[in-house]
């Protein structure tokens, strides 16, 4: 594949999964998260089976899409389903646990995914897909009684799905393709159409998310606000080091993910501490605590040079790390406690949504900070001074936006007990 074909096989699944989080929370809440999650299973096990008897881009990038949408019916309701169970005295605990199995799959994908495709090739990582998808499916049929749904007379609003997911596909392709004219182009087009359905959802009777969720809750609002300035400012710090450790300090791509990887795992042993952390303490001032951590550790790569010591770095994303895994379990129980039951699957939706936005605005602007200072070019060490001080300018952006974020977190105001019911 060329480079355009190559990056649709991630922009597929990432669209795929924002655009429907949120009409499947929903569907959830109407006919039972439990049943939405297990078709999800289904249909990600499946879809990994089928791309793993790929015969050329179309069909992967098809059926990357289908994995898509079998991830939104997963991260639809799994959050909701353990708020339904967990009362608000060990809710975070649990919400913990399970953030911190995902940072644990974060760390652990790419050295098991680099492994099996140099040892047995790129059809083997969605191999694996298929066994632990029967398992998965199996444990929640026979492990996991009970079903969860809060609205059973409701109906589902397509046509306002249908408006939501042109404005959110608009606005993530205009910011995956940023800083090009018909980039701008999609993201104006995709507010002016948010901007429609934010219109017609106060107009109906069972919308698909129902705005006063963030017109009349505080604290929902400004948590997922803080979610999403946190992403924004901290996904591309991945990718941007990444391109530092071996364009600029000559390592190898393994050894470059070898340091990187100290983030995602002090994240993952930090989040289950932090979620029962918020149970203690009101999770805004946990969230918020992590948010200015994070600052902190983005702050030393505005001085980045050639010579930086690497004790320097790993300490740095030590500190990202910490305030990540401060913040990610006690905001994610601050929006779950947020709202009524009736509203759990769409939380969780928004949940996943703000995060998958929150990295594609990220990755935009350090493409937008490259096509500027450097040129459509690939970057090397011919033009390493205008990659450094595009790197530096990157991290002073993000350092300003996660700043900003914790006076975000800050306001967001407390939970009231009944919210917390």
């Amino acid at each position: 594949m060329d480079a355009v074909t190559l990056s649709w096989v991630s922009t597929a699944y990432l669209l795929s999964t924002a655009v429907l989080l949120v009409p499947f929370g929903k569907l959830g809440d109407i006919y039972g998260r439990k049943r939405v999650f297990q078709i999800g299973i289904t249909v990600f096990t499946a879809a990994s089976f089928f791309i793993s008897l790929s015969t050329g881009p179309v069909m992967i990038i098809a059926f990357r899409a289908v994995q898509g949408m079998g991830s939104a019916m997963i991260f639809g309701t799994s959050l909701a389903m353990l708020t339904s169970v967990y009362p608000p005295g060990i809710r975070g605990k649990a919400l913990g646990i399970s953030i911190g199995a995902v940072y644990l799959g974060l760390s652990l994908g790419p050295f098991i995914g680099g492994y099996l495709a140099g040892v047995l090739g790129w059809r083997s990582i969605f191999y694996v897909n298929i066994p632990l998808g029967i398992a998965v499916i199996l444990v929640t049929v026979l492990k996991l009684p009970g079903e969860w749904k809060e609205q059973r007379r409701e109906t589902f609003d397509l046509f306002g799905s249908v408006l939501y997911g042109t404005a959110l596909v608009l606005g993530m392709y205009g910011l995956s393709i940023l800083p090009t004219y018909p980039g701008f182009a999609f993201i104006l087009t995709g507010i002016v159409i948010a901007g429609i359905f934010a219109r017609y959802e106060l107009r109906i009777e069972n919308p698909v998310l129902n705005i006063s969720l963030f017109t009349k809750n505080r604290v929902f609002a400004f948590s997922n606000l803080a979610a999403l300035i946190n992403y924004s400012a901290t996904y591309a710090v991945t990718f941007l080091l990444s391109l530092y450790l071996q364009i600029t300090r000559g390592f190898s791509p393994m050894t470059a993910g070898t340091v990187l990887v100290i983030q995602p795992v002090v994240q993952a042993v930090l989040a289950p501490l932090a979620g029962r952390l918020s149970d203690r303490i009101e999770p805004g001032i946990v969230a918020s605590a992590g948010m200015a951590v994070t600052t902190i550790g983005l702050v030393p790569f505005i001085f980045l040079r050639e010579t930086t010591g690497m004790y320097s770095i790993a300490a740095s994303l030590v500190l990202l790390g910490v305030g990540f895994g401060l913040f990610s379990s006690p905001n994610t129980n601050a929006i779950m406690s947020s709202v009524e039951k009736r509203y759990l699957g769409i939380a969780s939706g928004m949940v996943g949504t703000m995060r998958l936005l929150g990295q594609m605005f990220s990755m935009g602007v350090a493409m937008t900070i490259f096509a500027v200072l450097i040129g459509r070019v690939a970057i090397s060490v011919e033009n390493l001074p205008e990659f450094m001080h595009s790197l530096r300018v990157a991290f002073t952006i993000f350092s300003f936006l996660c700043c900003a974020g914790v006076f975000a977190s800050l306001v967001r105001g407390r939970l009231r007990p009944t919210e917390n019911g």
